[in-house]
């Protein structure tokens, strides 16, 4: 399932012009990755507060929950593509809203060991390279489709991104060095 969506994601990415080399994929690949398993998190800890009969008081505001800007869901739990961004609305959204909210992060933070903190660090460290909003859509739906909270399907992302992060079998290569479809015919060595 993982391998298959990011192969996807790997495709599309190929064909965006902000992203020139394997390892700009994975940087875009991971941070959406992030928020989106915050997103899963963030719920998964209000529900649990919610059985408990307290409040939970989330990290993020509700426009920049994962649920909220990259997939609003309608009430039968699909993508709800009226009030999805798109084009270049999801591309400006990102650079203009999202990254500076989750940048400012670091200056509220209580201190270095906070989640707040660190969220802070990393928007304030990398930046959205995915210059077509309709391309940043597409990766999107694909990470959307992904579930990773169980711990079998945990396990599984971890194998599956592990060797994105490592060595690939031409170190340094661009997807303009290769032949397409690029980023997916190159296997990385495990």
């Amino acid at each position: 399932m993982f391998e298959q969506a990011f192969k996807n994601i790997d495709d599309v990415l190929w064909k965006e012009a902000g992203c020139t080399t394997e390892l700009d994929y994975t940087e875009q690949t991971s941070w959406l990755l992030f928020l989106k398993y915050l997103d899963g998190l963030e719920q998964d800890l209000a529900d649990q507060a919610a059985l408990e009969g307290k409040s939970y008081s989330y990290i993020l505001d509700d426009p920049y929950r994962w649920e909220s800007w990259a997939a609003p869901k309608g009430k039968d739990g699909k993508l709800d593509h009226n009030s999805a961004l798109t084009g270049d609305d999801l591309r400006d959204f990102v650079n203009q809203r999202l990254f500076p909210y989750l940048h400012d992060f670091k200056q509220r933070a209580s201190g270095p060991n906070t989640i707040e903190y660190k969220i802070g660090e990393i928007f304030g460290e990398i930046k959205n390279k995915i210059q077509s909003g309709y391309n940043m859509r597409e990766v999107i739906d694909q990470i959307d489709a992904l579930r990773f909270r169980s711990q079998v399907e945990k396990h599984e992302l971890s194998h599956s991104t592990r060797p994105r992060s490592g060595t690939w079998a031409t170190p340094g290569a661009t997807a303009a060095s290769t032949t397409h479809p690029a980023p997916s015919s190159v296997r990385w060595c495990r």
